[in-house]
């Protein structure tokens, strides 16, 4: 069972990273898009949590996923996050 659980524990790692790499990316590209395409890039049953921030020249996405555990009731494990900031897609046409 030990090492089932650890399996889960890189899965979530994995996956997290994956959501937040995705909702930068997408999020740098089109405003407004990061958020959704971060949360649709992982296995939907671990409820991952993608947040957004950016400051004009940059974007960072947060995903925030729980590990799942495999005795149901108990979860001695916190959430684990990911960052990622990538640099906005300019837009003003300038060469």
């Amino acid at each position: 069972m030990a090492a089932i659980q650890l399996g889960l524990i890189g899965y979530a790692a994995n996956q997290a990273g994956t959501a937040a790499r995705t909702a930068a990316r997408s999020e740098s590209l089109t405003p407004g898009s990061g958020q959704g395409s971060g949360q649709s890039a992982v296995s939907s049953w671990l409820n991952p949590s993608v947040g957004m921030a950016g400051d004009g020249d940059t974007v960072t996405a947060t995903a925030t996923i729980t590990v799942p555990s495999v005795l149901p009731g108990i979860n001695p494990f916190g959430p684990i996050t990911r960052s990622v900031t990538m640099p906005t897609d300019d837009r003003g046409g300038t060469p």
